[in-house]
């Protein structure tokens, strides 16, 4: 007489595929809770401003309204540069002075090295409308007030802290062996720099370089109160659809979907790049 075996598999085993769909269920719900915003402003965008008021639903008439009234009013173009121009240029310049930095305190560290980084990040902590009125001054009293290079300035200052970690970070994840081989065969620091440490570590330095980017393009406080006209990037124009006669919810959603489209889009086109650089070690 034989005797059948029936195998069964270990519970984890069985209960697997249960936690894999659970988890992309809790995974798809944060994402439409965190997207949910958007949706809702781009579609408040399509509306009349009296429908954006007394019609909260999905079903509508879409209207190009606002937008016409949006770019009646003032010009997008001008805005948008402001913003391009600013947002690039001061990430730009604040890799110009992090990597350098960076450098120096990854592979030529001293007692105060952790120190410095520490007081450098603890420089985010302080809010900025503690600062503003001397540096409103200074701006001021040097002609740099609503002028792109003041923006520029500030922003790079505002950013320059979170680069200098990120670059550290990927620096000393760097192994030190390449460079000293690279120093043996008679490389310079700037040849060790530019043709041994910046190719090995470019996704570290463009997923730096993009957060830096989207950091200045979000930023609005600074330039609500240094600029006027002439700089004003889009955070600027978003602000400028608030008036004294209440909010015209229909073409402040269209000017903000105006507004974060851009990047937006180069967020999305570049979220392999970013994700790959985060997970190069910047983000343990």
């Amino acid at each position: 007489m034989t005797t059948q075996r029936t195998s069964s598999a270990p519970p984890a085993v069985r209960s697997l595929p249960v936690k894999q769909l659970l988890l992309t269920l809790v995974g798809w719900s944060i994402a439409l809770i965190i997207f949910f915003p958007i949706l809702w402003m781009v579609l408040t965008g399509f509306k009349t401003e009296t429908a954006a008021i007394a019609d909260p639903s999905f079903i509508f008439s879409p209207t190009l309204e606002s937008y016409q009234a949006v770019q009646a009013r003032s010009g997008y173009a001008r805005f948008a540069m402001n913003s391009v121009v600013v947002a690039f240029g001061s990430t730009f310049l604040a890799l110009l002075i992090a990597i350098p930095s960076a450098y120096a305190m990854a592979f030529l560290p001293t007692k105060r090295t952790k120190g410095t980084l520490l007081w450098m990040l603890s420089t985010k902590m302080l809010p900025p409308v503690g600062v503003l009125v001397p540096i409103y001054l200074i701006f001021r009293d040097v002609g740099l007030l609503d002028t792109r290079t003041g923006l520029i300035i500030i922003y790079t200052l505002m950013n320059l802290p979170i680069v200098v970690w990120m670059l550290y970070t990927f620096f000393k994840d760097m192994p030190k062996d390449i460079l000293e081989a690279g120093r043996m065969d008679g490389a310079s620091t700037f040849q060790e720099v530019f043709f041994l440490l910046l190719p090995l570590t470019l996704p570290g330095i463009a997923s730096t370089g993009l957060l830096s980017v989207i950091l200045s393009w979000n930023e609005a406080f600074w330039s609500l109160n240094l600029t006027s006209s002439k700089a004003a990037p889009l955070t600027a124009y978003i602000a400028s659809f608030s008036s004294p006669e209440g909010l015209f919810w229909a073409k402040l959603s269209a000017a903000s979907t105006m507004a974060i489209a851009p990047i937006l889009i180069l967020g999305w086109m570049t979220q392999k790049q970013m994700v790959r650089g985060l997970t190069f070690g910047a983000v343990k």
